[in-house]
């Protein structure tokens, strides 16, 4: 198979998922949407909760010491949102959703912009992204984005029979981030190290969270604006393990 052979059938999953979603959405009452909504909430919770728990894993705790994972995340977090904010990232999300919209859709519909920034940050944040794009690109297979792929339809069938079209327009976000992560693995030569991957993990699973809490309807948390700290999270793992703090 070829590099980038699990973006490609991720992107036919979620369209598969929002036909079929847009299908059955029409025919399911309001209830039954919200609780499938409500369901799918939760479940990301889950895995969020899953995936910040390697901030405990025994490779990071070996590179930076005991304390350091809880301070390494939260320093990520702060200054990716911080840096998220300047760069207004949560603002440029939306308005490449209205664009989308008005290019495809020509309606008004806010849910559709609100479809494609959920849809966008659940299929684009967590650490299968991440790890299954890296190793796809460095031709050790794609079976993680596989399994995201399955994921990801199933989510997007429930996506699309509440927020509609606008989940289908994800898929931009998704080809740019597992695409350019893709390439980024066939350039490294290699995987990140257990350390640096774990951190990103316990950051994804952290900005998962974010995501949970929305679709929840529990709080508007600005995921994109915290998005640079999956890039920090690593980043600042490798200095302190470089540093003379370093386990």
């Amino acid at each position: 198979m070829f590099p980038g052979v699990g973006t490609v059938v991720n992107v036919v999953t979620v369209l598969l998922g929002t036909a079929l979603g847009r299908l059955l959405g029409h025919r399911l009452p309001e209830r039954v949407r919200d609780a499938v909504t409500d369901g799918l909430g939760l479940v990301t919770l889950l895995i969020a909760a899953t995936s910040a728990l390697a901030v405990t894993d025994p490779a990071l705790t070996a590179a930076v010491g005991d304390a350091a994972p809880m301070l390494i995340v939260l320093a990520a977090i702060a200054l990716g949102g911080i840096l998220g904010s300047a760069l207004r990232l949560t603002d440029r999300l939306e308005g490449l959703g209205v664009l989308l919209r008005d290019r495809l859709s020509r309606s008004e519909d806010s849910r559709f912009v609100e479809g494609f920034v959920l849809a966008s940050l659940l299929f684009c944040t967590g650490p299968l992204t991440v790890v299954g794009s890296l190793e796809d690109g460095l031709g050790r297979g794609a079976d993680q984005l596989f399994l995201k792929s399955a994921l990801d339809g199933f989510a997007a069938i429930a996506f699309a029979a509440t927020f509609g079209w606008g989940v289908a327009a994800s898929v931009v976000s998704l080809v740019v981030v597992q695409g350019g992560l893709t390439l980024v693995g066939l350039g490294l030569g290699d995987l990140l190290p257990a350390a640096e991957t774990a951190a990103l993990e316990a950051t994804g699973g952290l900005l998962l969270v974010g995501v949970a809490l929305r679709l929840l309807r529990i709080r508007e948390v600005p995921v994109v604006d915290l998005l640079p700290a999956l890039v920090l999270a690593p980043l600042l793992t490798w200095l302190v393990a470089a540093s003379p703090l370093g386990g």
